[in-house]
């Protein structure tokens, strides 16, 4: 399904081409889009994830490989200017905006005993601060109009305990609930809003023991690749989905309804 062409996404949070944030931008480009892609590689040295050299400059020279007009822009999201000086930057680009997916986060490990309030802080303000303000810069520039599109990215935490991520949980719960209120705001402005669980997804973290015992306990008997995030979100942002908003869809393999 080529069904974008003429519009421009962009999509936050494409540090490395084997995790979720670069199979969006691909899925996205096979179905017409220009695209504006967002990195931030330095929270990947952070949490000592696989890295990838490349990164999301290596990402747009493969989509422009593709024919794919695309454009890259690493920038801090913690920095409160930044939301907005990406959206300018693809309007800049290319004339327009009319795709948001949220697929950055930064992720931290703190319990009760553990948390600080600079993580806290600073988690929120990536997670949560970053996404409200890129949502308000799409909508502050863009006519009353079909097409608009905003996909969101939230976590397990409504589905059972993450203890240890406390800040992290937080920050995707206030992701979750604000869903609503967002759509019920601009589905009458021509932009519809949802929020996607990916469930447990192979992006390179988990070590073999791990990656085996998610994967027994999974009713899909597997962990979930990119693609399956990306091929939903194509769905959300395309037309067949233009009646589709307020939603958190989790797409997990039955992870969510295991026993």
């Amino acid at each position: 399904m080529a069904g974008l062409e003429g519009r421009v996404a962009l999509v936050t949070g494409a540090s490395r081409r084997f995790a979720i944030g670069a199979a969006i931008a691909r899925r996205l480009a096979a179905d017409g889009a220009a695209l504006l892609v967002h990195s931030w590689e330095r929270h990947d040295v952070e949490l000592e994830q696989p890295l990838d050299p490349g990164g999301g400059a290596a990402l747009v020279e493969e989509l422009r490989t593709g024919g794919t007009r695309a454009e890259h822009l690493s920038l801090d999201l913690a920095e409160p200017e930044a939301p907005a000086e990406l959206v300018g930057a693809a309007r800049s680009a290319f004339g327009r905006l009319d795709i948001v997916v949220a697929n950055h986060a930064r992720s931290s490990f703190q319990s009760v005993a553990q948390l600080t309030a600079a993580e806290l802080d600073l988690t929120f303000a990536v997670n949560t601060r970053a996404t409200l303000l890129l949502i308000q810069a799409l909508a502050a520039g863009r006519a009353d109009e079909p097409g608009g599109r905003v996909v969101l990215f939230t976590s397990g935490q409504y589905h059972g305990a993450m203890p240890d991520e406390l800040p992290y949980i937080a920050s995707k719960g206030a992701l979750h609930q604000l869903t609503g209120s967002l759509a019920a705001e601009l589905m009458p402005r021509g932009i519809t809003v949802n929020c996607i669980d990916p469930g447990p997804t192979d992006t390179g973290y988990a070590d073999d023991e791990v990656r085996a015992a998610v994967s027994v306990r999974t009713p899909g008997g597997r962990w979930g690749r990119p693609e399956d995030a990306a091929r939903l979100v194509g769905w959300l942002v395309s037309d067949e989905a233009a009646w589709v908003t307020g939603q958190v869809i989790a797409s997990d393999g039955g992870w969510s309804i295991r026993g």
